[in-house]
């Protein structure tokens, strides 16, 4: 699988957590990822690094793409699309 498949599949366990929900606690993503059997375990310690508590998906969405960036790996993986952003 592609690294920016890898995302994809990320931005689906994401919509998934927030179905019906305008705020979801960091272990919800976190668990509703685990679920997603392509999702490498050093992309779910991506989520690992961010602050517990309840994200809105903009929110999530830029703290995510801040520990890519952190990790250096925005041109290898890529990016998350902001939500209310253009793409």
């Amino acid at each position: 699988m592609t690294d920016h498949a890898v995302l994809d599949e990320l931005r689906q366990a994401i919509d998934e957590a927030f179905h019906g929900h305008e705020r979801v606690a960091m272990r919800d993503v976190y668990a509703q990822a685990s679920r997603h059997v392509n999702l490498s375990a050093d992309l779910l310690t991506h989520l690992n690094e961010l602050p517990e508590g309840p994200y809105d998906k903009r929110e999530l969405t830029e703290a995510i793409n801040g520990v890519i960036t952190r990790r250096g790996e925005q041109d290898t993986l890529g990016l998350l699309t902001v939500p209310g952003q253009d793409a």
